[in-house]
């Protein structure tokens, strides 16, 4: 996740500057996030509803109308849950797992190796263990396999028995591999979130919202919440058939922290049916009811209650970490344990390859943005960045792509090359372009061998001989849209603080308007004329200070993974002297004691703002 990319947004260029920042240590303009034609809302929503009136504003700054403001507040999943059937082929697929468990048939489980994928398979697992089944699973290798499923991993399931095998988080592109699990005598429920194209594989149900003849309006799901809504429609269908007579029934709702883990690791936008899953799944997640997250959560040491960046920076990324560095059906089996000895063994397996993937990843990350330096050097205009290398982990492409997207400020392509010539690589994009689109377009111009994604995220694999021509093609699709959005590129404030004012009590008002994610931006506030102290370098990599106001109060601050960029350097040159400082709130916990620290993410020379 990445909270720079997320937040920066095109405003229109005659809104005022904030603070009168017009180019900001990272080359922004700072900007009222609440337009002016929505202040009205604003105080509507805050003297309709006795709210105070900052929580109005940072509200109406989102989008939300006085009618909504309730429903918005406590996202409940009786009101935003749609109704499954509402997706394409939801019915067919919901009628032949249940009938697959009526009669005990046997069940395999196809999934992606990250966290999405992971949760997915987890769910299914968990749901036929409540009905007295155990499926087969199968995560494949990232580095030997790649993604999705091929031929020889569906018909190896079919061999095993397996009579109906399920794709998650992956499955739509899968034409070939589902051909031949069909002429084993096995069929297919594919369960996936990713763009789509016009013809489908031949499955006996592609349950998708991204197919283009979807009209249910839930594309913005993850994997995760489109299996569940499965998983609502299966017992459904049970309970209608009087198959929990003399049983019980699962517990669904008992699985949403695992839907909010994969919601808030997928980076999917927060909004209708996520918010609810995202929402009523961490106070699932308190209970510490998942043998696998209880396990996970005591190894990373959290001793608060686990928030939104719980899941997306401190539990994803270790549950990531197999799938990255080598052993893909970690964390699925991680979250599906119902066994402490187990859950604890796994948990462990993941800290030690997240410690191996952060070694790798910086080194890689060192070497990209040398490389990525040097392609804007010799073509500073152009709407992309492509860079590789021989010796680089393809597990770990995504990640640096999604860091170099975001220093430069382009879509970022990232390869490790293989000694055949062929390359395994992840794009990661910026807001406003489409990135899986113009993916896609190049597999069927014949100039990548596969590839796909969605419009933040896409993966791909090509051939060294033909990449001038995809460079040429993306050139061609992406130069509007990179223009367009890197045109004016803006910082969204929603309002200025002074370090006394950042209180826990202010906090605890902002998170009733949470939880905050994609498409539903953190609370970001500007604190003025704040003189830096303490200035220190951290890991090489993050920047510690401390602000004091005016007044004498201060606040303790961070800037993470910044180091050797021009905030970087503003920072390090500022101590003792006032600066206007940028970022968000959050809770800090050190030995027991409960602070608030402020995660910085821009900042500027009041002396050169006000001029």
């Amino acid at each position: 996740m990445t909270a720079a990319l997320k937040h920066t947004t095109p405003l229109a260029v005659a809104a005022p500057a904030f603070l009168g920042v017009d180019t900001s240590a990272r080359g922004l303009r700072w900007v009222e996030r609440l337009e002016p034609h929505r202040a009205l809302t604003a105080t509507a929503i805050a003297q309709g509803h006795g709210l105070p009136e900052l929580l109005g504003r940072v509200l109406a700054a989102r989008g939300v109308d006085t009618h909504s403001v309730s429903q918005f507040l406590d996202p409940s999943i009786r009101s935003l849950l749609p109704d499954p059937m509402g997706l394409q082929d939801m019915g067919a697929a919901a009628e032949r797992f249940a009938a697959a468990i009526r009669k005990g048939e046997s069940v395999a489980v196809f999934g992606d190796y990250d966290v999405d994928g992971a949760v997915s398979v987890a769910l299914i697992e968990r749901f036929l263990r409540s009905h007295g089944q155990q499926p087969t699973t199968y995560i494949p290798d990232r580095l030997t396999e790649g993604y999705g499923p091929t031929p020889a991993a569906l018909t190896g399931l079919a061999a095993e028995g397996a009579t109906l095998i399920l794709t998650v988080d992956c499955g739509t592109a899968a034409e070939e591999a589902i051909a031949a699990a069909n002429a084993a005598s096995a069929e297919v429920i594919v369960i996936d979130h990713h763009q789509a194209d016009e013809a489908l594989p031949p499955a006996a149900a592609v349950i998708n919202p991204n197919r283009q003849d979807d009209l249910s309006g839930q594309g913005h799901l993850a994997a995760a919440g489109v299996v569940f809504l499965f998983l609502v429609a299966t017992a459904r269908v049970l309970r209608r058939d009087g198959f929990y007579r003399d049983r019980s029934e699962p517990d669904l709702l008992g699985l949403l922290d695992l839907v909010a883990l994969a919601t808030i690791c997928d980076v999917v936008p927060l909004k209708g049916a996520n918010r609810a899953f995202v929402a009523k799944g961490l106070k699932v997640l308190r209970l510490r009811h998942n043998a696998g997250l209880r396990a996970l959560a005591d190894i990373a040491r959290i001793d608060t209650a686990p928030t939104c960046y719980t899941l997306g920076f401190i539990l994803g990324p270790r549950i990531n970490a197999g799938g990255r560095v080598g052993a893909s059906g970690l964390g699925a089996a991680l979250l599906a344990t119902d066994d402490d000895i187990e859950a604890r063994r796994l948990a462990s397996q993941l800290e030690a390859l997240n410690t191996e993937r952060k070694a790798i990843q910086e080194r890689m990350l060192e070497e990209a943005f040398a490389l990525a330096d040097a392609w804007l050097a010799a073509q500073p205009e152009a709407p992309f960045i492509s860079i590789g290398a021989e010796d680089w982990h393809k597990g770990l492409v995504g990640l640096v792509a999604g860091r170099v997207a975001e220093r430069f400020h382009r879509p970022a392509l990232v390869i490790a090359w293989e000694p055949d010539d062929y390359g395994t690589g992840s794009g990661r994009s910026i807001a406003s372009v489409d990135l899986g689109e113009a993916v896609r377009s190049a597999v069927h111009a014949g100039l990548l061998v596969k590839g796909g994604g969605h419009a933040m995220a896409a993966g791909f694999r090509l051939e060294r001989r033909i990449q001038d021509r995809l460079f040429a093609f993306l050139t061609e699709r992406l130069a509007t849209p990179v223009a367009a959005a890197t045109a004016t590129r803006v910082l969204a404030m929603d309002g200025a603080l002074s370090s006394g004012g950042a209180t826990k009590e202010l906090i605890d008002l902002l998170e009733r308007a949470g939880p905050y994610g994609q498409g539903h931006p953190e609370p970001r506030f500007a604190f003025p004329a704040h003189r830096l102290s303490r200035v220190r370098l951290l890991k090489e990599a993050h920047i510690r200070c401390t602000l004091t106001a005016p007044d004498g109060s201060r606040l303790e601050a961070c800037a993470f993974h910044v180091a050797e960029t021009p905030l970087a350097r503003v920072l390090s040159k500022s101590e003792g002297l006032p600066l206007h400082v940028a970022g968000h709130l959050r809770r800090s916990s050190w030995n027991g004691r409960e602070s608030v620290e402020l995660i910085i993410e821009d900042a500027a020379d009041p002396r050169v703002s006000s001029s």
